[in-house]
């Protein structure tokens, strides 16, 4: 279990994101845009610009180290790797034995390692980025809206594919999104965050079926409509 006891954020002595929540196997963190997301991401990576201040009070079994312990999914697959080097090359030194090993995890067949970005489909280059992630064996997959890139079937496939990952290589995820139907597949836990606050945050379950807080209901409908149903 990883406890974020405190994450505050700031810029020019003003307040961005003032949060707390546990991960215990895989949580949602669920807002619109401009909620805090990225920028929680970014501190948990220790990416944030110079000129911010951030105060990360953490307890976990290992440290967040990004490249070592944490791990990284980024949103656009279509962006994340460059398109004039070879898939094999975004792995950087390891071994072809390794690389093979993790396109075995993620069902993709090892001739595509010779293979361009732009010759693969989404749902290829998302689990190419998902292997180039768990490469690095991380205890804590950090995922930023890892499905919006991708149309609906293969979304499903790729939500099924990190399950079932989670449960064969043992760490913990934190799942960014706006989209709280999609992360319900994926995620126990929810937490739902307004202007770098929390609202509500639970059982995944019984903040669908109960969302206390107007703004939960309002993420709760929306994720619904785009996908022409009612809830």
């Amino acid at each position: 279990m990883i406890r974020i006891h405190r994450l505050e954020i700031g810029f020019n002595g003003t307040s961005l994101v003032d949060i707390a929540f546990v991960i215990r196997e895989a949580l949602a963190l669920v807002g619109q845009s401009g909620s805090g997301k990225s920028l929680t991401l970014k501190a948990l990576l220790g990416m944030l610009p110079e000129e911010m201040t951030c105060r990360l009070d953490v307890d976990a079994p290992f440290g967040l180290q990004r490249g070592k312990t944490v791990a990284f999914v980024p949103q656009n697959p279509f962006t994340a790797l460059s398109p004039l080097t070879k898939i094999r090359a975004h792995f950087g030194g390891m071994k072809r034995s390794e690389i093979v090993r993790l396109f075995d995890a993620v069902g993709l067949d090892e001739r595509l390692l010779e293979r361009f970005p732009p010759e693969l489909s989404g749902g290829q280059l998302q689990r190419v980025v998902i292997a180039v992630a768990l490469g690095h064996r991380p205890k804590l997959l950090l995922l930023d809206e890892p499905t919006t890139a991708l149309d609906p079937d293969t979304r499903k496939v790729i939500i099924a594919l990190l399950k079932r990952l989670q449960k064969e290589m043992d760490f913990k995820m934190l799942f960014v999104t706006h989209d709280i139907v999609s992360a319900r597949a994926l995620c126990d836990d929810v937490c739902v965050i307004k202007e770098g606050k929390v609202v509500e945050q639970g059982k995944m379950h019984e903040v669908m079926q109960a969302p206390k807080s107007p703004y939960t209901r309002t993420l709760i409908e929306a994720s619904f409509a785009t996908r022409g149903f009612r809830t």
